[in-house]
């Protein structure tokens, strides 16, 4: 199977376009409702002591609101995309082209990675100001940042694929991708909570994010990097894999 690189980098420039577009809504957005988090967060709860030795709860809670951000939008972006061309009856403009699956996957995985990037560097100039930022290790928070973004950007390909209405994304969205990102310790250490609920966060991709992005700011984790790197590693393969075979046997998209 060839490939060709100028299909990948025209598909790649038409969604990251879409998105260009409408700053106020995809990144400026994104950007306040972070810093809002921020101000409410550490005006409620900021005396909480977290599990991490020299970092008060502000440079503990910046990356965990980034990274909830490069989830929301990473996932946001492709799914809207897809179901938008779906409802518009113009998916065909996708399916007709001399544009393989690996491409066509290629293309939406990257627009994901650049709309998350963009959204998670917003937020962190944004909040930058209000916080003690640490960093520990740069490698580590963009490989977390660009996995994490991979496998969103995925998630919201396979769901815009599978959606037929705006309802279903909306499920998808409201009842999966917002409390995984709330119970993967974004807000707290997992450490904190009692034996079962440490145990059940460990079967959460999203706290894999989270803490290995976090370990690049603070140089501690929850758990191995290693461990997290793996799998969201592992978790990027097996979505890349459930994308392809829903794009081959054309799953809701060809009558």
């Amino acid at each position: 199977m060839s490939y060709n690189a100028i299909s990948i980098i025209t598909l790649y420039k038409k969604e990251v376009q879409r998105f260009i577009k409408i700053p106020l809504q995809t990144i400026v957005a994104p950007a306040g409702t972070s810093l809002l988090f921020l101000v409410i967060f550490t005006t409620a709860i900021g005396s909480v002591r977290v599990d991490y030795p020299l970092n008060d709860f502000k440079s503990f809670l910046f990356p965990g609101l980034i990274m909830m951000t490069i989830i929301q939008n990473a996932f946001m972006n492709n799914s809207s995309s897809i179901l938008m061309s779906k409802v518009q009856g113009n998916i065909v403009d996708l399916l007709m082209p001399p544009l393989n699956n690996v491409e066509i996957i290629s293309a939406f995985t990257l627009a994901g990675i650049t709309r998350g990037l963009i959204v998670a560097f917003a937020c962190g100039l944004v909040m930058l100001p209000f916080v003690d930022v640490n960093i520990f290790n740069v490698t580590i928070i963009i490989i977390f940042a660009v996995l994490a973004s991979a496998i969103m950007s995925l998630v919201g390909l396979i769901s815009g694929i599978w959606a037929e209405k705006w309802d279903h994304l909306g499920t998808v969205g409201n009842f999966v991708i917002v409390p995984l990102s709330f119970l993967s310790g974004t807000f707290y250490s997992i450490k904190v909570l009692p034996e079962k609920l440490q145990a059940a966060s460990l079967f959460n991709p999203f706290f894999y994010m989270i803490d290995g992005f976090r370990y690049g700011f603070l140089g501690s984790s929850d758990t191995s990097i290693y461990i997290a790197l793996n799998v969201l590693i592992f978790t990027c393969i097996i979505l890349t894999a459930i994308s392809y075979l829903m794009l081959l046997t054309g799953y809701k998209l060809r009558a």
